[in-house]
């Protein structure tokens, strides 16, 4: 009898390993190629295609699209065919020839340059030959003494190339409102409770203002003061119910009953967000402050082992190495450590339908 479990056993996993070296044998070739996903959206995008389709409010054939677009239609086709293979645009059968015609998707209405839920400068500023470069130096930022993938190339950090490059710092400013635009809603409509009653509040690195343009239409009582590095405030848009302050988060923050900060602590090590951390608590009053950090958390325990977003935290943490000198996404010991060194007593930790959480910090 333990003879034929052991035989049964061993026929398993030869099967097994079967099945594996089949799948390898097709996968490999999605990393090889894994930057023509990235590419071919990219010229989706260049090119109009999602809001030629939204214009022409109704399903439009190749030779209308490569009109409008000025395409030549052999080579657009092709980039459509591989489009509808990923399930980005669809195809439907429009007349009795059985011509096909192409229509937006959910996903294709995220390429629309000023969409709703566009996604569209993200991509953009992620496929920018700026931020492509240091991936292709990702191994050099792992070897012991290795040098910040970023810096390697362009010299400087992130936050310094910004700064005296303004095209690239406007790419990061509108990704970071695409974001915006996609997850604040979500916060007003599960975390409403946070901002009854508050007066005052500072977003800090709030870039052009999106985040507290959302909320301050969304709750009027509140009196917003949108704080970024100069550079950026320079060029940021008034917004009734906002103040935009220039300032630095490592000397200082501007007071406040409520301190949001949205995917800027990932950007620095624990050093850098527990100082960070202090200057935010400092402005917030001691007896009904509190700081909002919205970031991703990682490696989640219990229940959200499986959260639907696990892998673009992942991701967005090889994006951190890449494009950071010592910046990283956390996981919930790592956040209750910066936090707890920053002073705070109380934390308190709530999932959204987002790759972000809201993690509230008080005394």
């Amino acid at each position: 009898m333990a003879e034929m479990q052991s035989e049964v056993t061993w026929l398993n996993k030869e099967e097994n390993e079967e099945k594996e070296e089949a799948e390898a044998q097709v996968q490999i070739w999605k990393y090889i190629f894994g930057f023509v996903e990235l590419s071919v959206v990219k010229c989706a995008i260049q090119l109009g295609i999602a809001d030629a389709i939204e214009k022409h409010k109704k399903p439009i054939s190749l030779l209308e699209l490569s009109s409008t677009l000025k395409c030549d239609p052999s080579y657009l086709n092709r980039i459509m065919r591989f489009l509808v293979h990923r399930k980005i645009f669809k195809t439907i059968s429009t007349n009795h020839n059985n011509y096909l015609s192409y229509v937006q998707t959910p996903l294709s209405r995220r390429l629309i340059q000023n969409g709703e839920h566009s996604m569209a400068a993200f991509l953009l500023l992620e496929s920018s030959p700026v931020m492509v470069a240091p991936w292709l130096n990702l191994s050099d930022r792992v070897l012991i003494n290795g040098n910040p993938s970023f810096k390697k190339v362009h010299g400087e950090d992130v936050w310094r190339y910004a700064a005296s490059n303004l095209n690239h710092s406007n790419l990061i400013n509108n990704a970071m409102a695409c974001d915006t635009r996609a997850v604040v809603p979500v916060i007003i409509e599960g975390c409403s409770e946070l901002f009854d009653g508050v007066k005052s509040m500072v977003d800090v690195g709030g870039g052009n203002g999106t985040t507290l343009n959302i909320l301050v239409k969304a709750f009027s009582w509140i009196q917003g003061i949108n704080f970024d590095l100069a550079h950026v405030i320079d060029v940021a848009p008034k917004c009734d119910g906002v103040e935009h302050v220039a300032g630095d988060m490592f000397t200082s923050v501007p007071k406040a009953e409520i301190v949001f900060l949205k995917w800027v602590l990932h950007d620095w090590g624990d050093e850098e967000c527990i100082q960070i951390l202090k200057n935010c608590r400092e402005a917030i009053p001691k007896e009904n402050g509190k700081v909002i950090i919205v970031e991703a958390v990682i490696e989640k325990e219990g229940g959200e082992k499986h959260n639907k977003y696990e892998d673009v935290g992942l991701m967005l943490d090889m994006v951190m190495m890449a494009h950071t000198n010592i910046g990283k996404e956390r996981t919930l010991k790592e956040w209750e450590y910066v936090i707890h060194m920053a002073g705070f007593n109380t934390i308190t930790v709530k999932s959204i339908n987002a790759v972000q959480s809201v993690i509230v910090a008080s005394d």
